[in-house]
């Protein structure tokens, strides 16, 4: 890709694609190398991305980047998502929006990354099942599972295991 094209794309997905990337992490600098990393790739290769599908092809090279990392040796005894509430998602967000945020972040991570994609990000059952690589039952089934636990820790004030 040429370098204004990866330009225009960081400007307009960066904080999406970190946001994701946190999700998976739960680590800013971690987090912040995955996005940097993933647009190196971009400047540095001749990918052409369909035009409407750019943040989706993003997202899924932000996905199989964090995957990467998780597996990798470096990351075995990884950091827990306890700091997520401190990332700033939106300047105006309400005491209840946080509540609901801080609940999220201690889903397990398959249930946590299908809502963030979802819910968070906008996407289709059916793309979120692309950028995760799995079946579309599985991202409906995973979403259920979140709401449920969700409601359980909303009306019982418990948490829940990850």
């Amino acid at each position: 890709m040429h370098n204004e094209d990866v330009l225009s794309l960081f400007d307009r997905y960066a904080d999406d694609a970190f946001r994701l990337a946190y999700s998976y992490l739960g680590s800013r600098a971690d987090a912040e190398d995955v996005v940097q990393d993933v647009f190196l790739k971009l400047i540095r290769s001749d990918i052409r991305i369909t035009k409407g599908k750019e943040k989706t092809y993003l997202l899924t090279m932000v996905a199989n980047a964090c995957k990467d990392k998780m597996r990798s040796s470096e990351n075995i005894f990884g950091q827990p998502f306890d700091d997520a509430i401190d990332v700033k998602w939106e300047d105006d967000r309400k005491e209840e929006d946080s509540e609901l945020f801080e609940a999220v972040s201690h889903l397990p991570e398959k249930l946590r990354i299908a809502i963030h994609l979802h819910y968070y990000e906008g996407y289709s059952i059916k793309e979120t099942a692309d950028i995760l690589d799995i079946a579309t039952s599985a991202v409906s089934m995973r979403l259920t599972r979140a709401k449920e636990l969700l409601k359980k820790h909303f009306e019982g004030g418990s948490r829940y295991a990850g």
